[in-house]
């Protein structure tokens, strides 16, 4: 066989200078096709260096489940991994994922994810659909982050949610946030609707082409997937009303022109829900290596919790109150000792920021900002004295 190989690439190589260039090309990716004998490995041994470094730079190294690229979630987990970042003392991996549920179910089955950004509502997934046992003890939240708004986008003949009953709505991947608070949303104002599973990108494409009545992205605004969207003629928001169904997680909210000045016309404003995110954590036991390494992340990101606060980063780092608390979660041990350190020292989160967050959870409610900021300032009061 090797002979026979050898023999016709002397072949090929002797009439190549007679034939067309095309003919050329085509006859040297048969020669560099021909059987060829295997080239052995070398059986080398992994020296004592190597072996070093393999451990140096996984000892202290941790993976943070993000989200999709066009989300949220990813930007911050990005954000997560350039901020921290420490060499060997500490290096973080942002990982690209399905979203909000799938973040949760990696934290407690995929090798090498430690923490996740995920959103308030979904722990009760795991309790009630999963019956996951033990999984508020199992997950824990580290902080709250940003507020992630509910962004229900349809075609010109879609005029209210009652509309959409009986038509096809795209919820984003399955694992995503559009998919389970989506559902939540659809469940409790009882629209039925055919619900589509795929990527929001491939399903505007869809809209277009009249394949679906609408979509549903739960992120926190601006989102690039509708901010550089070029838009069509009669696609608009829909509101979504903020009444006692959503009490348990969600607050109202609001999209302006500001936030998509290419979709919603100067000064209007689209009244909607949106709902916490948070950055989870496995509460691993203290005696092993992971939660070493977890300990390490939490202290890292509340020491350097100011440089996310500036540029380059995303802006919705200003609006985060480190101390704020999750209703229904468990906060990461080691995570409130930082929380109760600063309080100890009576750094406490500035009363202005607390009034700007309150605005931003409550923008259609005094009464509820006033309630929020009065909140923290009796959890500062309560901090002062222990």
């Amino acid at each position: 066989m090797v002979r026979f190989a050898v023999a016709c690439f002397c072949l090929i190589a002797a009439l190549l200078p007679s034939l067309p260039a095309a003919a050329q090309s085509d006859a040297l990716i048969l020669a560099q096709a021909a059987p060829r004998r295997a080239q052995p490995i070398p059986n080398k041994p992994i020296t004592e260096d190597e072996t070093a470094r393999a451990a140096r730079i996984n000892n202290w190294t941790v993976g943070v489940a993000g989200g999709l690229l066009e989300g949220t979630f990813s930007k911050y987990a990005a954000d997560l991994g350039k901020a921290l970042d420490d060499g060997d003392n500490l290096r973080v991996l942002p990982i690209v994922t399905y979203g909000a549920v799938g973040n949760v179910t990696d934290l407690i089955y995929l090798k090498g994810v430690d923490f996740g950004i995920t959103y308030a509502d979904v722990l009760d997934h795991f309790k009630n659909v999963e019956k996951i046992p033990g999984i508020e003890r199992r997950v824990n939240y580290v902080i709250p982050m940003f507020q992630g708004e509910f962004h229900l986008y349809v075609r010109p003949e879609i005029k209210t949610i009652q509309d959409l009953a009986g038509k096809k709505v795209g919820f984003n991947t399955v694992g995503s946030a559009a998919n389970y608070t989506g559902g939540i949303v659809f469940d409790r104002l009882g629209i039925k609707v055919e619900r589509v599973f795929q990527n929001n990108a491939l399903a505007l494409e869809a809209m277009r082409r009249g394949e679906l009545a609408g979509i549903v992205h739960v992120v926190g605004k601006p989102n690039d997937l509708f901010a550089k969207f070029k838009p069509e003629p009669g696609f608009h928001f829909l509101p979504i009303e903020f009444s006692d169904k959503f009490a348990d997680y969600y607050v109202p909210a609001e999209l302006t022109s500001a936030d998509y000045p290419n979709l919603i016309p100067q000064g209007q404003t689209i009244q909607t829900i949106s709902v916490s995110a948070l950055l989870a954590v496995y509460n691993w036991k203290p005696d092993t290596d992971r939660y070493r390494r977890c300990v390490r992340f939490v202290e890292y990101l509340f020491n350097r919790f100011d440089k996310l606060r500036q540029s380059p980063f995303q802006p919705g780092w200003k609006q985060i109150n480190l101390a704020g608390t999750i209703p229904g979660w468990t906060r990461f041990p080691p995570a409130q000792e930082m929380v109760d350190r600063i309080a100890a020292a009576r750094v406490n989160i500035d009363p202005a920021l607390a009034r700007t967050q309150a605005a931003r959870a409550a923008p259609n409610s005094q009464a509820e900002q006033e309630r929020l900021f009065q909140q923290f300032l009796e959890w500062s009061r309560q901090q002062k004295r222990q």
